[in-house]
């Protein structure tokens, strides 16, 4: 049996201040065996209009007026670059059986597995950048030894809409603005809305980055619109129910990782605003998923990239980082609206569960933190908070060069008493979009399951990592041949 080699990387990080921070390392991986992954017998069709060559061609010379009409895209925003391969778009597929290639599956395993991602349902001509095509989801039903494949597009407003229009009618925000083409764009956007063609009451989301389930509800979530409701059915097929507002009593949008309090049955979350203040809005529903009061948390005084969050028993934790949200860039036609921000202190703000307001909000300054998924939180005794997150090098490449940016799996001590904050390198590996077993959200948990990234956001293989009394060990389960 094969099985695959890593060689660790050295990592530079930022060194904090004393004696606030303090790194240390406590790192030991073993890696086991595993069956050769078996390509599947059929495939599901890809578009065969998808192009192979970019329009990004660094050997041509454009003539000036090209560049001010239809200015050539970057590879991260060209749609013919980036949805491409593995990220091809493809077709809807009904509930299909799956041929059993190797082994048998057992008659007691039984459920459904379901994630959603970004798939475009029509390719633009401008800008388009892989976090903004249309939210698809794909199933797979195991009952009595069989297995049942079907994938849907999550039938958002926005996607409705561009269907029937046969073509798209949203502006790709998120993917910036580069030219007089796109401009065009935005204002033909704004008149439809003026004329009542677009109703942004309804959402303008994807639906395309995370799935969640509270309240006795499966969701689909992007954190640009609210959730929409899904629906597995006996015979293996998904359906979009239709758009969550909780009784109009959120508006526009919230975030795509909502916790729950396994105890409570509580669910909290935040939403971002990246033009008005506040930029960032916690709040929380009840078990019964009736939303509670708003608390603006005002010490944050410009828009930045918060993406995740964490909970514990008492606490919600926030880790602000070094990119931020500038519109000036989208309306000066300088590209995508994310900035990155050198001379910024990252920090982790800590606020309680049931806070009215922000005003007891600490928080903590933690250099080259730059948190994009934080996976669990726990208390440790009265005074101390442990975080586990993923911790981006490079971070100012994310939305551009993803392939250069490093995560690494870092444990975060913070003293709430004394307000010095300690950094555990977990794993060098580069290690993304994990998950824990949900009950033990907001609590110490033992374990967990972690995307093997070769070049981010190709993954190839999964890894369990395991805390032992004295440090995580990590051992891959599944991988790539």
């Amino acid at each position: 049996m094969d099985h695959m080699n890593y060689s660790s990387l050295k990592i530079s990080h930022n060194h904090p201040p004393k004696p606030k921070v303090t790194y240390y390392n406590h790192t030991k991986e073993q890696i086991i065996s595993f069956l050769p992954f078996h390509k599947p017998k059929k495939c599901v069709p890809i578009r065969s209009s998808i192009e192979k060559n970019s329009s990004y061609d660094t050997k041509s010379s454009p003539s000036l007026f090209t560049n001010i009409i239809d200015r050539p895209l970057h590879p991260s925003v060209d749609p013919k670059h980036v949805f491409t391969g593995n990220f091809a778009p493809v077709d809807e597929l009904g509930p299909t059986e799956c041929p059993v290639v190797d082994g048998r599956l057992p008659d007691s395993l039984t459920g459904t597995y379901i994630r959603n991602g970004p798939n475009p349902q029509h390719m633009p001509r401008g800008p388009l950048h892989f976090f903004e095509g249309d939210g698809m989801l794909h199933s797979v039903q195991l009952s009595k030894g069989r297995a049942i494949y079907t994938n849907r597009h999550v039938k958002t407003y926005k996607y409705k809409l561009e269907r029937d229009a046969g073509c798209q009618i949203f502006p790709n925000m998120l993917s910036g603005i580069y030219g007089i083409a796109d401009i065009i764009q935005c204002v033909a956007a704004v008149a439809r809305v003026l004329m009542g063609h677009i109703n942004l009451k309804k959402g303008f989301g994807l639906a395309n980055t995370s799935l969640a389930f509270f309240s006795s509800k499966l969701l689909a979530l992007g954190e640009s619109d609210l959730p929409y409701i899904i629906n597995s059915t006996r015979e293996g097929d998904v359906e979009t129910v239709g758009r969550w507002d909780f009784d109009e009593a959120l508006f526009a949008s919230m975030t795509a990782h909502p916790k729950t309090d396994m105890t409570t049955k509580e669910t909290f979350a935040f939403k971002f605003s990246p033009v008005f203040s506040p930029h960032l809005t916690f709040f929380r529903f009840d078990a019964n998923g009736i939303k509670q009061k708003d608390v603006p948390i005002l010490s944050i005084n410009r828009p930045t990239f918060i993406h995740d969050f964490a909970i514990t028993k008492r606490f919600a934790i926030f880790s602000e980082t070094q990119l931020a949200v500038s519109a000036a860039n989208v309306m000066l036609g300088k590209g995508m609206p994310t900035v990155f921000v050198p001379e910024k202190i990252p920090r982790i703000g800590i606020i309680l569960k049931y806070a009215t307001s922000d005003a007891e909000m600490k928080w903590f300054n933690v250099p080259g933190f730059n948190a994009m998924h934080v996976f669990n939180a726990w208390e440790n005794g009265d005074d101390e908070i442990v975080l586990m997150a993923t911790t981006a090098t490079s971070i100012e490449n994310l939305f551009h060069k993803i392939d250069m940016v490093h995560f690494s799996l870092e444990k975060v001590r913070i003293n709430l008493r004394t307000g010095h904050v300690f950094r555990n390198i977990l794993s060098t590996r580069n290690l993304e979009l994990g998950s824990i077993n949900s009950s033990y959200i907001g609590k110490k948990n033992r374990y967990v399951f972690m995307g093997v990234g070769k070049e981010i956001p190709k993954m190839e293989g999964v890894v369990k990592i395991l805390r032992t009394q004295l440090l995580w060990r990590g051992a891959i389960i599944c991988s790539k041949k």
